[in-house]
């Protein structure tokens, strides 16, 4: 059995900013992925968008963490190269009753400390973007986009750089929290057999984090949610979009609504709906559901012409709270919630995974120490 300072499990953006911060802190890091590249599940595919932190719950790590690893996220990109663009975000209210939401949006925001949104007009929204229908809007200035796999490609390259592995292609069979040796008490097996005894286990795994955890021998399963899948549909456009900024509708309960993103040319993609499934790899769009968003689109956007709109991709929302139940807040358990020393689990880690990760990665510092 090998020793190792540090396992992640999952080489998305967060296990990978994870692993980055462990290893830059001088530990002995591997990091264990089951696909054959980095970054295959939740973080290739959704809509890039680096989140200011507005409509999170005060005092919720989504808010905490999204404002923090929107400012580190920046400095990063800036720093690392990595393709980023602040393009800013118009949040529309498309009828009468939607006009007062928007205070809402802006005291919320400011108790998360996101204090740069602007209140437009109609008027003053349209001088911005001349095909935008709305009663009225928000500016959200620091809102941007970021090419997500530059930026994991960058965290690898700092890990390995500070003396980080990635294994690929390393699926674990079984982990024993109290099964490795004195000094490396946790033990994890690979589908191969490999058999690894750390210090520290970090569980990253996304899609599968909280079946990873349920299997772990040696955890209370009473202190664990339950898994919930909820996917999320992108439709294309044909053509160029007459846009320059995101485009957001007033959020819903269940999500952000039928929003307009850009990616770093210019292209425009619709989406994510909310679409429950209880299979994670469910990820063939229906072109059928592209009919909703032709109505949703064009509450925003009346121009929209008819067969404009082509299905996509799909990505998929690791939740811990069901259908009928409210937006749980990112899971961060360490020894603190669950007396496994050097056991941290991210669970429920969706959106704005992303935008959070390097502050992720200090959480999960922080926890351990």
């Amino acid at each position: 059995m090998e020793q190792v300072d540090a396992v992640v499990i999952g080489a998305g953006v967060v296990g990978l900013a994870v692993g980055r911060a462990l290893a830059l802190q001088g530990r002995e890091v591997v990091v264990l992925e089951s696909e054959n590249a980095i970054g295959t599940g939740t973080s290739s595919r959704n809509s890039e968008v680096i989140h200011a932190g507005i409509y999170y719950p005060a005092g919720s790590l989504k808010a905490r963490l999204c404002v923090q690893g929107k400012h580190m996220l920046y400095a990063y990109c800036a720093e690392r190269g990595v393709a980023h663009q602040r393009v800013g975000k118009l949040i529309v209210a498309t009828g009468p009753e939607q006009v007062a939401a928007l205070d809402g949006i802006v005291a919320k925001a400011a108790a998360n400390g996101v204090h740069d949104l602007h209140k437009l007009s109609a008027q003053e929204a349209r001088a911005l973007e001349p095909a935008l229908a709305c009663e009225a809007a928000l500016h959200s200035p620091s809102t941007g986009i970021v090419d997500s796999h530059g930026l994991m490609l960058a965290l690898q390259g700092d890990m390995e750089n500070a003396g980080g592995l990635l294994a690929r292609v390393s699926p674990v069979r079984r982990i024993g929290l109290r099964e490795g040796t004195a000094s490396h008490p946790i033990r994890v097996t690979t589908e191969d057999g490999t058999e690894l005894a750390c210090k520290v286990l970090v569980n990253a795994a996304g899609l599968n984090a909280v079946a990873l955890a349920r299997g772990m021998d040696g955890i209370e399963k009473t202190a664990l949610p339950q898994a919930h899948y909820a996917k999320g549909n992108y439709f294309t456009l044909a053509g160029k979009a007459p846009f320059l900024r995101l485009i957001y509708p007033v959020p819903e309960a269940a999500g952000l609504g039928v929003h307009l993103t850009l990616d770093l040319g210019g292209q425009a993609k619709f989406g994510p709906d909310v679409q429950w499934v209880d299979d994670p790899a469910d990820l063939q769009v229906d072109p059928r559901r592209g009919d909703a968003f032709y109505a949703e689109v064009r509450k925003y956007w009346p121009a929209l012409a008819d067969g404009a709109l082509q299905a996509g991709y799909a990505g998929m929302r690791p939740k811990i709270n069901g259908p009928s139940e409210a937006a749980a807040d990112f899971m961060v358990q360490g020894p603190a919630e669950h007396s496994v020393p050097g056991l941290v689990n991210l669970l429920g880690i969706e959106s704005p995974g992303l935008t959070s990760s390097l502050a992720i990665a200090a959480e999960v510092c922080t926890r351990l120490a």
